[in-house]
């Protein structure tokens, strides 16, 4: 015999205190469990006096320094032909505290939880109950509903239209004759009315930090609206080279765009919706990140998501409908296809934040001289295309390098933003351009105002 994560051993009532302690710890564990007196720790049995007082006393022990209250099974038993005393215990009225304070097993021993760890045991006992796609949105009727995207979803999903409100309720999207959240977040005419935070934020940088902004953007509307919103926005600003598939031209964007997407799905459909806040996309010279409100849910650790194809959804309804028209996988693939795709992403959490960071395989280095002899881009991979080569920046200086690069970025950017990112003088940015247009480097689109360059490749 010996001492388990459910099975405690006192070898006698002398230790009641402490056994009190090892069956919360127990229950806020398991659940359940099995406590014995009269047994040493490493399983010698020595047997314990026993009388219906001891018993009694037990019992009232239990009673009044456990919360909250259990009805455990206290009787006499013998064991090896000695008497001792077994306690059979269950409970699902988590955390349960012993002379007011909480424990949890480890092993076979009773540790004293952090305040950060009985938080983490309350939410985990409350999360049906806090489920924010299946919360009822009290504001909303069925003419909030938007039927043309209604039928589009479930044509998509190989289900019959029977009507908005019948269509819904066999989606699980209503709770009596209300809306839950989740049917006004995928199918609402204007899900912003209702939700501020159904948001997409998205923004350029110009550099590898925020110091330089080239372009902000904040979009309002359904999950499937943002998802595909923030997919093209990466898609429009980071390079996009080709490969010849026989006769036919395949574009190829510097990071995977199954990768980027899988992660924009992800920060949608496993974000805390319960926080005033957005998706935010934040394109830089050297990364991509794609920030979601909330840290990884249940008990779930980057080092698992990275090793294991586990899953844990905050949002199990917009899940489901996500996976119903082929968003997302039901067995926690998708961390496994963005390193597939893209083996150096890395995750991380940050403040209330996850975020999923890629490397832009081409991208503008910071010199603090203008007169750097680097090479730029700081790295021309060999399974990217020409345009990504030494050959792409011959005859041309690092200044002018620069300016294509930060054109491909903003093809709108001006004079007056170029020299400022690149520390010149409006004459010297001038020049440049002259230049450039003089070897077709760059061809100018429309007037000087409401413009914009155009990237001869």
């Amino acid at each position: 015999m010996q001492e388990t994560e459910r099975l405690e051993f006192k070898k006698s009532t002398s230790e009641l205190k402490k056994a009190l302690i090892s069956i919360v710890s127990i229950l806020n564990k398991h659940n359940k469990g099995k406590l014995i007196f009269g047994i040493k720790p490493k399983g010698d049995v020595i047997g314990q006096t026993v009388t219906e007082k001891t018993l009694r006393d037990i019992s009232k022990s239990i009673s009044d320094y456990i919360e909250p209250k259990i009805y455990p099974d206290v009787r006499k038993e013998r064991i090896e032909n000695k008497e001792c005393i077994v306690v059979e215990f269950s409970g699902n009225n988590i955390p349960y505290s012993a002379y007011g304070r909480y424990y949890k097993r480890v092993a076979d021993e009773d540790r004293q939880l952090s305040a950060k760890e009985l938080e983490k045991l309350i939410l985990e006992k409350n999360k049906e109950k806090m489920r924010w796609d299946k919360d009822i949105c009290a504001k909303a009727c069925i003419n909030d509903i938007s039927e043309e995207k209604l039928i589009a979803f479930l044509e998509k999903s190989g289900k019959p239209f029977d009507g908005v409100e019948s269509s819904l309720r066999k989606l699980n999207l209503m709770s009596g004759n209300k809306l839950v959240n989740a049917a006004v977040i995928l199918f609402g005419k204007n899900p912003a009315d209702f939700f501020p935070n159904a948001r997409l934020r998205c923004a350029v940088f110009g550099t590898t930090d925020t110091s330089f902004t080239i372009d902000m953007q904040d979009f309002n509307g359904d999950i499937f609206n943002l998802i595909e919103l923030a997919e093209n926005y990466i898609l429009k600003n980071i390079h996009i080279g080709m490969r010849l598939d026989g006769m036919r031209r395949v574009d190829v964007p510097e990071i995977n765009q199954k990768a980027f997407r899988e992660a924009i799905i992800n920060a949608f459909c496993h974000r805390d919706y319960w926080k005033y806040d957005s998706v935010n996309v934040a394109i830089f010279k050297n990364r991509v990140e794609i920030r979601s409100p909330g840290l990884l849910y249940g008990d779930l650790t980057i080092e698992r998501i990275r090793k294991e194809n586990v899953s844990e959804r905050r949002n199990e309804l917009i899940a489901e409908k996500l996976h119903d028209v082929h968003y997302v996988e039901k067995w926690g693939r998708g961390i496994s296809l963005i390193l597939k795709k893209e083996p150096d992403t890395k995750f991380k959490e940050i403040g209330t934040q996850f975020i999923s960071v890629f490397k832009r395989k081409t991208f503008l280095i910071e010199t603090t001289s203008m007169g750097s002899d680097e090479k730029y881009p700081e790295k021309y991979p060999e399974k990217y295309p020409e345009k990504w080569s030494e050959k792409w920046s011959e005859n041309l200086n690092p200044t002018q390098i620069k300016i294509v690069n930060l054109i491909k970025i903003n093809p709108r950017i001006n004079r007056l933003k170029l020299a400022k990112e690149l520390d010149l003088t409006d004459s010297a940015i001038k020049k440049n351009l002259r230049i450039l247009k003089e070897k077709d480097r760059i061809k100018r689109i429309g007037p000087d105002k409401g413009g914009y360059w155009e990237v001869i490749e």
